[in-house]
């Protein structure tokens, strides 16, 4: 496998990991003129109206779903994602089409698309029929990530990807029940988001808060949940916030989420639809797979020579 096919994975698997992993703020097409206007609502029914969006979210298990992200150029080299597709929570899956210049910066002859699955804890991607020809004629690659923390042998290193697993699994009833977690939740207003009637809704939680309530920590040690909040300072991240505009019907239109640091801010929008609609995600065939960590393992053994 070429370099370029191999920085069209790790792009692709940290697009996805950092819009399921982070939550933060955005500005974008849905922003009305009176957004910034004083709170109308009290804040016993803004917690009710998240509340309910949470309940309903949760019990859809699945939804159509459209993101846009922006990183900045001093993490991964910046550039732009677009991934539309379907996504389902219980179980998890996804299956999406990701395009952008993050994908195809530096891959000449590369796809300038990608589709992704995501299986539980396992993704597959369409390399392009192109990289194919050099893989057998396997266009898709497969990337077990719960195996490869457990075939690592390095108990830290297995329980720190276990835990990033549980932030790519993220859905969008998990965030809101984050935004719950806010101290300073407020109402912006009435907008009209993708054609629909909503209320725009957003809160702000710190780091300490954040780490608090991320569950997904739970599988570190008290000294590496205390090395990843310093990492965390050190890299100037202070707070995130998250905001939402919740349909008439309760379920949330969009969500915008990012991460300020001291490299730049990662900016990502999500729209979702079709609540509910069933989500059948199906592994590629094996015979158009090769394993990614398979492979690693193989080039390891034959002392990294391609």
């Amino acid at each position: 496998m070429n370099m370029s096919a191999w920085k069209r994975a790790g792009v692709a698997v940290t697009a996805v990991a950092v819009v399921t992993g982070v939550a933060g703020c955005q500005d974008g097409d849905g922003k009305a003129a009176g957004a910034d206007k004083a709170q109308t609502q009290s804040l016993g029914d803004i917690t009710k109206v998240i509340r309910t969006a949470y309940e309903k979210t949760s019990a859809a298990k699945s939804a159509k779903i459209r993101m846009t992200m922006e990183l900045p150029a001093g993490l991964e080299g910046g550039g732009t994602m677009e991934m539309t597709g379907v996504q389902g929570w219980d179980p998890t899956v996804m299956d999406i089409t990701v395009k952008g210049s993050m994908l195809g910066a530096g891959n000449a002859g590369g796809p300038d698309k990608m589709r992704m699955i995501m299986l539980g804890n396992v993704m597959y991607m369409d390399m392009g029929a192109e990289q194919a020809g050099k893989m057998d004629g396997k266009r898709w690659m497969k990337l077990d990530m719960q195996a490869a923390a457990e075939a690592s042998g390095d108990k830290a290193l297995s329980k720190s990807m276990t835990g990033g697993l549980e932030n790519m699994n993220q859905d969008p009833a998990k965030q809101l029940a984050l935004l719950l977690d806010s101290p300073n939740l407020k109402h912006l207003g009435a907008e009209k988001v993708d054609g629909a009637e909503t209320q725009h809704y957003k809160g702000t939680l710190t780091l300490e808060q954040m780490v608090a309530t991320n569950k997904s920590l739970d599988v570190l040690s008290e000294k590496d949940r205390a090395d990843l909040v310093e990492s965390v300072e050190k890299a100037g991240i202070t707070a995130y916030d998250t905001e939402v505009w919740v349909r008439e019907d309760g379920y949330p239109a969009r969500m915008d989420i990012g991460m300020k640091s001291a490299q730049g801010t990662v900016t990502m929008g999500m729209h979702f639809s079709d609540y509910g609609s069933k989500a059948t995600v199906q592994a590629p065939p094996a015979k158009d797979t090769v394993d990614l960590f398979e492979m690693l393992k193989g080039l390891g053994a034959a002392g990294g020579k391609a």
